[in-house]
C-alpha cells in the first residue's frame, strides 16, 4: 500500500494544484503521509539522530533493561499490557523543561533547539496548506491553536528478545494537531490502521519527515480530515528511534468545528425547497452556504 508522498517543492511551480489535491486526499483518506523537500536541514536531522542514540546508550539503556517492565520477559508466554519503550518528553513552547531533564548534554540541547525551530516552520506551513485546502483563511488553524503547545517525545523502542510478549506502544490516536516524526533509518515497527488492516511505515528514506494528524484536526475540520489509530510493534532485531514533535493547540485554545465547514441546520424543509426551486442546477455546496447565511440573517 503506497503511502502518499507530498513534495513541498512542487507547491512553487505549475504542479501546485496537483500537489494541494494530493495533500487534501492524504489528510482526508489516510490521515498520515510523508513530506519531502520540507526545508529541514538533512545534516541537522542526522546529528539529532546520532546524539539521541548516544543519550539513550549512556543514560537510559541499562536502567531500561534492569526495570521491572523488562524483567517481565522472564515470565514465559505471558503477554504484558505495557509499552516497550524508553522515552523522554521535551517541552519547547510556550515554556521549556530542558533544565529538568537529567544528563541532557549541551550539544544535544543546542541541536534540538535548532531542529525544533525548523520543525515549527514546517508545522506552520502545513497548517496554512491544510487551512487553504479546507476553504478557510490560510491562518485559520494557526489562530485556532494559538498560542500553540509544542513538545517532542524522544523515544527508543529497545530491541526486544520476545516481541510477542509486549506492545511497543499500544494502539491510539494522537490528542493534538499536527505530528511530525523523524524516525529510524533501519528498524521498523510503526503501523497505521487503514482499510481494516495495519499498514507498516517503512524506515525513513530520502530525508523525509512522516506526518500524521491528531484528534483536534479532525474536530476543527468537522471530520473532513482524519486522526488515525496507530501503534508500534517491538522488534527483536534492533532498537527503533522515534523523534515525534507535536504541534498542538495551546492549553486554553477553544476547539470546535470551523463554522464554514458545518452543514446548515434548524431550517424548515419548505424554506429549503423554496430556495432549491431557483437553484436546482447550481452547485450544492454553494446552496448550503447560502442557506446558512440566510439563517444568520433571520
Amino acid at each position: 500500500m503506497a503511502i502518499p508522498v507530498i513534495n513541498l517543492e512542487e507547491l512553487n511551480g505549475e504542479k501546485r494544484s496537483q500537489t494541494m489535491s494530493l495533500l487534501h486526499e492524504a489528510c482526508a483518506k489516510w490521515g498520515f503521509f510523508w513530506v519531502e523537500n520540507h526545508g529541514i536541514s538533512e545534516e541537522l536531522m542526522e546529528k539529532i539522530k546520532t546524539l539521541v542514540k548516544l543519550h539513550y546508550e549512556v543514560n537510559m539503556k541499562d536502567s531500561f533493561y534492569e526495570s521491572d517492565l523488562a524483567k517481565g520477559l522472564e515470565t514465559p508466554n505471558k503477554v504484558m499490557d505495557f509499552d516497550w519503550e524508553s522515552s523522554i518528553f521535551i517541552r519547547h513552547k510556550p515554556d521549556t523543561n530542558t533544565e529538568a531533564i537529567v544528563n541532557l548534554k549541551p550539544e544535544l540541547y543546542k541541536a534540538m533547539e535548532d531542529y525544533i525551530d525548523q520543525v515549527i516552520n514546517l508545522a506552520e506551513k502545513l497548517a496554512e496548506l491544510l487551512s487553504e485546502n479546507l476553504g478557510l483563511d490560510k491562518n485559520y488553524l494557526k489562530q485556532t491553536f494559538s498560542e500553540p503547545h509544542i513538545g517532542t517525545k524522544v523515544a527508543i523502542y529497545p530491541q526486544c528478545p520476545k516481541p510477542e510478549q509486549f506492545k511497543g506502544l499500544r494502539a491510539h490516536t494522537d490528542a493534538g494537531g499536527i505530528i511530525l516524526l523523524l524516525q529510524d533509518d533501519f528498524v521498523s515497527g510503526l503501523e497505521f490502521w487503514k482499510d481494516d488492516e495495519w499498514v507498516p511505515i517503512t524506515p525513513t528514506k530520502d530525508n523525509r519527515i512522516f506526518v500524521n494528524l491528531g484528534d483536534q484536526l479532525e474536530v476543527v475540520s468537522n471530520g473532513i480530515y482524519k486522526s488515525i489509530l496507530h501503534r508500534v510493534i517491538p522488534n527483536k532485531d534492533g532498537s527503533r528511534l522515534s523523534i515525534a514533535t507535536f504541534y498542538n493547540p495551546g492549553a486554553n485554545a477553544i476547539i470546535s468545528p470551523a463554522p464554514k465547514l458545518l452543514y446548515p441546520g434548524h431550517y424548515r424543509f419548505q424554506d429549503y425547497l423554496n430556495y432549491y426551486t431557483d437553484t436546482k442546477f447550481s452547485d450544492k455546496g454553494s446552496r448550503f452556504q447560502s442557506i446558512k447565511e440566510m439563517l444568520v440573517q433571520l
